[in-house]
């Protein structure tokens, strides 16, 4: 019972943050609290409000293996992050030292970013209507890729299908991992929350 409290007292406060704050609430989030999240409740037949699947984070993940030898490339990706997510990602480094690939603990070997709030719905928002059309011959994304507990991964080959990243100032091309984790206790229910959040599955 208590933990239910808690859940509700943090949803409230992220819907009251979402509409009193001095910034323009995202028009995804806005969708979610009025248009999926009463659509959810029909289609699994939720009894309440805060059984509803949501959005908890986004993970974006740069693994910058060539970063071993070259540790200038660090910088070049932590800008770009930085113009895809709007926030500044971290630096990751290596915990463990492999002499086969000439690795040493604590050595940059990429970055990433985590994005939750407003920023988490603005990304989800881009990346569903802008970067991904942009991907060549795009036939939707894998419906396989959800871990069993309702959180879902993609694997992104370039950064060029983002509109922030300008082509003329990309030096190498490189992809990223994005993990998006919900509040949804089956696959089931997250691909639901994706697929009314705009995600186009590919059909099998």
């Amino acid at each position: 019972m208590a933990q239910a409290t808690n859940t509700k007292k943090k949803e409230k406060a992220d819907v009251k943050e979402s509409t009193t704050g001095s910034r323009t609430t995202p028009r995804l989030r806005q969708r979610f609290h009025e248009v999926i999240a009463p659509a959810l409740m029909k289609q699994f037949r939720y009894k309440n409000i805060w059984q509803v699947p949501r959005l908890s984070k986004i993970v974006i993940n740069m693994g910058l293996g060539e970063a071993v030898a070259n540790v200038k490339v660090i910088d070049a990706a932590v800008e770009e992050l930085s113009a895809i997510t709007g926030q500044k990602p971290v630096v990751t480094r290596a915990k463990k030292s492999e002499a086969g690939f000439k690795l040493r603990t604590g050595v940059p070997i990429g970055c990433k970013a985590t994005l939750r709030g407003d920023r988490m719905y603005e990304f989800l928002d881009r990346f569903v209507n802008v970067a991904l059309p942009r991907i060549r011959d795009f036939r939707g994304v894998p419906a396989k890729s959800f871990d069993g507990r309702g959180n879902y991964n993609l694997g992104v080959r370039e950064q060029l299908i983002f509109p922030e990243i300008k082509y003329d100032k990309v030096d190498a091309v490189r992809g990223m991992d994005i993990a998006i984790e919900t509040s949804a206790r089956t696959d089931e229910h997250a691909r639901a929350l994706l697929e009314q959040l705009g995600f186009p599955f590919q059909k099998s």
